[in-house]
């Protein structure tokens, strides 16, 4: 069942259309990886489906009972953020606040929910720590707890792995490849880490000049995969 149905979307902003006649969908359990040149729209396209942004023609669908409003986000961090001075305990709750709506506490069932992601995180132990004295890695942690406390069906996370060590990376994503696979909570994931996504994701969104959706297996074997898989292993040498 597709949870998720983009039809002729166009994203722009300030009147401009940088990308446009986008047309893809996403089904329950799926890990699709959006990949393409800087200044292509990824996080554009993000933020269209969390409904932040309008789009500039087309139209997103929803279905299983999915919404925006539903939807576990994990955004890039900016300075600021990360400086936020709040506990580990405090931002994790934050993400039951979709949950209940009208309410100005946070019930037991939220409390307890808190608590199981930031187990399965591994950052119960810091819960009372504050989130800006934390390494990058144990943020992302904690924003992936977070982001788990809003939704029962899927993920969006945009360059999760940004600014992290190798080691601390390849934790990070089997963590949501764990959450994927286990708990078949469908993955959205914006990655400028073209490896990473040929080997976790099941389906590829390539934006820019040329658009592709497909297969993983497709894409690797398409022109255009080919080429920008062997473009960024240039720029890493």
């Amino acid at each position: 069942m597709a949870q998720l149905v983009c039809k002729d979307l166009a994203l722009g902003y300030d009147g401009e259309v940088i990308q446009d006649k986008l047309n893809f969908e996403v089904a329950e359990g799926d890990y699709l990886c959006i990949v393409g040149e800087n200044g292509s729209g990824k996080s554009t396209l993000m933020k269209t489906i969390l409904g932040l942004t309008k789009p500039m023609g087309g139209e997103v669908l929803f279905d299983d009972g999915l919404t925006a409003k539903t939807i576990g986000y994990l955004p890039q961090q900016t300075v600021v953020q990360r400086d936020f001075p709040a506990s580990v305990r405090e931002i994790v709750l934050s993400g039951c606040q979709g949950r209940g709506q009208h309410r100005f506490f946070y019930s037991a069932e939220d409390k307890a929910l808190a608590k199981k992601n930031m187990e399965r995180m591994d950052i119960y132990d810091l819960r009372n720590r504050c989130y800006r004295e934390l390494s990058g890695g144990q943020q992302q942690r904690v924003l992936l707890a977070r982001a788990l406390c809003a939704t029962k069906k899927m993920l969006l996370l945009d360059e999760p792995v940004t600014g992290l060590d190798p080691k601390v990376a390849s934790e990070l994503y089997q963590l949501v490849e764990d959450i994927n696979k286990k708990d078949h909570i469908s993955v959205i994931m914006i990655s400028h880490d073209i490896q990473a996504a040929v080997q976790y994701a099941k389906h590829i969104l390539h934006v820019g000049g040329r658009t592709f959706y497909g297969t993983r297996d497709a894409y690797v074997n398409s022109a255009l995969g080919r080429q920008f898989i062997n473009f960024e292993a240039g720029e890493e040498a």
